[in-house]
């Protein structure tokens, strides 16, 4: 592995509380790795396992699943189908030679601008040590 791989993350962020975190994050002025990528979605409810995977396939690195703490959705239950789906997704990574640790699911509020930044440092860290995913198009 070279030392100058720099992974791309992607992330589904929750419009009512993840990213709402990191956009706390980013007027806080808090410092995380801009390997990251954010796609707004309504819910992480609405992260079908396929979209995870297809991510990893066409050249992600690591994947990140940032919602509502549990109790606190705008769906009810939306952040509840998440975490029952991690297991599923992780078992998929599996069968397709991918390490688990790529995908990580995570509860940011409107108010966690520096746990958004922790998160996605953690993340960015882990996916480096890892190296490039099978699928990169940077490897």
């Amino acid at each position: 592995m070279a030392n100058d791989f720099e992974p791309i993350v992607l992330a589904f962020c929750c419009n009512w509380c993840a990213y709402a975190g990191a956009d706390l994050a980013g007027t806080s002025r808090a410092q995380y790795a801009p390997n990251l990528r954010v796609i707004r979605v309504m819910c992480t409810g609405m992260v079908h396992p396929n979209l995870v995977i297809e991510a990893l396939t066409k050249g992600a690195d690591g994947v990140l699943v940032l919602g509502c703490h549990p109790g606190d959705c705008h769906y009810l239950e939306g952040n509840l189908r998440a975490e029952g789906r991690r297991e599923a997704i992780s078992l998929l990574l599996e069968d397709l030679g991918l390490e688990r640790e790529r995908f990580r699911l995570e509860w940011v509020s409107a108010s966690e601008g520096p746990r958004f930044a922790k998160v996605v440092n953690e993340m960015v860290e882990a996916i480096r040590q890892l190296g490039p995913g099978p699928y990169s198009t940077r490897a």
